[in-house]
Parts: C-alpha cells; structure tokens; sequence
C-alpha cells in the first residue's frame, strides 16, 4: 500500500496518540502538533496529502489555518478535515467555506475519521486511494514499480519513475518546472530546472515510444501536465 503523508493538527494530547496510532497502523506516515504556526512550517517544509485539523488549538484558531493553507500554492489543493466540539449548522458552513472539505464533530471514533479520509482522499485526490494508477491506457502499479500502456511495458528509470507518479496523481494539472523540482527532486541543490526538461522528454519518450499519442503537454511559459490535447 502507497503510504500517505497526514498532517494532524491536535492539541489534546490523548486523543492525538490514539489517532497517530489508528493511522499509522492504516499506512499513513503522521506529522502532528497541536500549535497552529507549528502547523503551517510543518506544511511548507513538506506538503503532506491530507490534512486533519482541530478548529481549538494553541496559537492562531484551526480555522485560520485552514484559511492560510489556503493561499498558499503549495498547499492549496490539499484535502483538509476539521475536527471541532462545535456541532451548530453555522459553524459547520463556516468551516467549509473557509476551505475545509469535510467536518468531523467530537466525539467521533478513529474508525471514522478514517473513513472520512479515505473518502476525501478518493474524491480529491484519487491516485493516493490505492496502488493502482492510471490515466487513458497509461497504467502504473505502484508497488510492483510496473508501468503499462496499453498492455504494453514501459521501461522508466527512477526518476522518470516518480515524474510520472506525480503526474498520474494530478492529472490534467500543469506544473511549473520549478514545482516538478520540488516534488519530485525535493529541492536537491544539485538539480536545476534543466534536469526537469531533460527528464520529462525521457519520459515522454519512453510513454509515447511506437508512435503513440502524447499525453504530456507542454504548456508555454508554464510548466507540463499529463493531459492529452485532443
């Protein structure tokens, strides 16, 4: 099973425990803290793939951290999961509108908050549901490093690899090189934005090898996408 960054965001420390347990045990990698600007550092540094975030916490409230995560470019597509004592319908419109997309009322068990993240994840963000990703006829089996189109074997090196993972996470997204650069490479200082360029045209050439049709477009002055241009 992929496993899935979480960022939890609780500043009871029982309850934090009991969920950094129920997830980890559900394959999950967990960051956590119970302090709001911890929180936001925590998410720049390393983008995770859900958020579950206390409304109460130490510092700026839940909700305003939601609203920064938000802004921020990095961040700004990451499903987030508020978890509040708060049950009224206002408060509930409120979270959602300031960028939640999903609420979680206390008490709640951990069987389902996790169900609530999978949910959110399968709906959101599709390709960290489960191993099997895919795109037209291009299919990659994550945990057996197989990648397929059309039945057909693809051979990729590693790079090329993890480039289009990340492509088949997002698919129809354009991503600057600078992006690719850091979600692929992780800001290795040895890489520049060359070494994109030069890796998605291996990848491309090896995705599209017998002649057939591209599925990762050049976007001017952007960036690329996995997306083919009928």
């Amino acid at each position: 099973m992929t496993r899935k960054k979480l960022l939890l965001v609780e500043d009871d420390r029982a309850l934090a425990d009991l969920l950094v347990w129920h997830f980890e045990r559900q394959e999950f990698d967990v960051a956590r803290t119970g302090d709001g600007e911890e929180a936001l550092m925590l998410a720049e540094e390393s983008p995770p793939d859900v958020v579950v975030l206390d409304w109460m916490i130490e510092g700026i409230s839940g909700l305003e951290v939601c609203r920064r995560l938000r802004r921020k470019a990095q961040t700004a597509n990451v499903p987030i999961i508020m978890l509040t004592a708060r049950g009224e319908e206002s408060d509930r419109i409120r979270g959602l509108e300031t960028g939640a997309d999903d609420y979680v009322t206390k008490p709640f068990s951990p069987r389902e908050l996790i169900a609530r993240v999978g949910a959110v994840l399968r709906r959101v963000r599709p390709g960290l549901a489960g191993e099997q990703l895919s795109y037209r006829d291009l299919e990659m089996d994550v945990a057996a490093h197989r990648v397929r189109r059309g039945g057909d074997p693809i051979a990729l090196g590693p790079t090329e690899f993890r480039l289009l993972k990340h492509f088949l996470e997002h698919p129809g997204r354009v991503f600057s090189r600078e992006r690719l650069l850091d979600s692929v490479w992780s800001h290795d200082p040895d890489i520049d934005l060359r070494t994109v360029d030069v890796h998605v045209r291996r990848l491309r050439k090896a995705v599209n090898e017998g002649d057939k049709p591209d599925l990762i477009r050049t976007v001017r002055s952007a960036g690329y996408s996995l997306d083919a241009e009928d």
